[in-house]
Parts: C-alpha cells; sequence; structure tokens
C-alpha cells in the first residue's frame, strides 16, 4: 500500500480520514502534543494491526472532542463525574473507569479503565466529532524508539504500514501527560 498524506487544513482531509477508521485502516494524524496513531477502537483486526506496526500489546487512549463525551463513557458515581471530568484538558490524558462496550476489550487497562485525552488540535476535535466511533491515539513510533516528528521520519520508519497521514509540520512537543483518577484525585504516571 501506498500511503497518502494529506495537510490537515486540505478540505478533503477529514472525509478521508473518516474513511480510513471506518475500513480498519491506519491513521496518523496530528495532536496537541505530537502525531498519534488513530484507528477504530471498537475494530479488534485494527488494533491488531496497530499492535503489529508499534510492536507493543497493552492499553491504548482514544480521542475525544468534548467533556461531554467523556461524561457519557466514564463510570463513577453521578455526584463526581463532573468534578472529574474537569480534569480533561489539553496536553493530558486522564485513565478512567469506563463503562462496558465504550473500546474494544483489548485497549483497555485493569479494572475496566481507559485512558481518555482531549486534544485542542482543531484536527483532532473534528475527526473525533465526525466519526461514529472512537479512535485511538498512541505515539507514532515503535515500542522504544523516540516519537517521530515529521511526515519524512514517520514514511522512513513506517514505509507502507500506514493508510493515510494528516500532515501539519513538524511537530516536536512532548507527549501527553498521562494521569489516573483514583477517588478524586490525580495521580501521575507520566
Amino acid at each position: 500500500m501506498k500511503t497518502k498524506i494529506l495537510h490537515w487544513k486540505n478540505e478533503k482531509a477529514l472525509d478521508s480520514a473518516k474513511k480510513v477508521i471506518l475500513n480498519g485502516g491506519i491513521l496518523v494524524y496530528p495532536t496537541d502534543t505530537i502525531y498519534g496513531f488513530g484507528v477504530n477502537a471498537l475494530n479488534l483486526e485494527a488494533i491488531n494491526n496497530l499492535n503489529l506496526v508499534k510492536n507493543r500489546q497493552g492499553p491504548m487512549s482514544v480521542i475525544i472532542e468534548s467533556k461531554e463525551k467523556a461524561s457519557s463513557w466514564v463510570k463513577l458515581p453521578n455526584h463526581e463525574i463532573k468534578s472529574a471530568i474537569k480534569y480533561l484538558k489539553a496536553q493530558t490524558t486522564i485513565i478512567f473507569p469506563v463503562k462496558q462496550n465504550i473500546v474494544e476489550n483489548k485497549i483497555l487497562g485493569p479494572s475496566n479503565t481507559l485512558g481518555i485525552r482531549f486534544s485542542k488540535h482543531p484536527f483532532c476535535i473534528s475527526l473525533a466529532n465526525y466519526c461514529s466511533v472512537p479512535i485511538t491515539t498512541t505515539s507514532v513510533n515503535r515500542t522504544g524508539e523516540e516519537p517521530k516528528t515529521n511526515v519524512d521520519e514517520i514514511l522512513n520508519s513506517f514505509k507502507n504500514e500506514i493508510d493515510l497521514i494528516i500532515e501539519d509540520g513538524t511537530l516536536m512537543n512532548s507527549a501527553s501527560k498521562i494521569y489516573k483518577y483514583e477517588a478524586g484525585n490525580l495521580r501521575n504516571i507520566r
């Protein structure tokens, strides 16, 4: 397969990205920190393919377009949801307990937990809003390597393993901070 590249402001970028996600493909897209790998988080085959590309197993986070979406996913006492969700902000991933069938079980953490990421990048918000399925977000690298910062590095590392790259120049930020929500507090994971 030949990897297609579109700038995130291209009028075809959103439709093309949605098509890749819904067809079980692998997408690379920009976030407010670094580039992320996206697949349909309900599609076991797509998740397995992404794990092969990254040479890893284990939990994965997903992007959301709004705090309201996160509120509908988390499994917390009703009186706790609003205060828990307020912690979701740019450049941050929070691991919450979630309801059943939100994503494929393979990407869940212990005790039915899921990393939820609200990226302020306009493309992430649009993509999460536009797709009818949850979308993974994990750094564009193989396990043990540094995240790739631009299209040339991504293509050199992943040749024809990616269906589509949504490009936004060089992204050299740190990966998102990761916290776990526990009994009303956040515990720093990374």
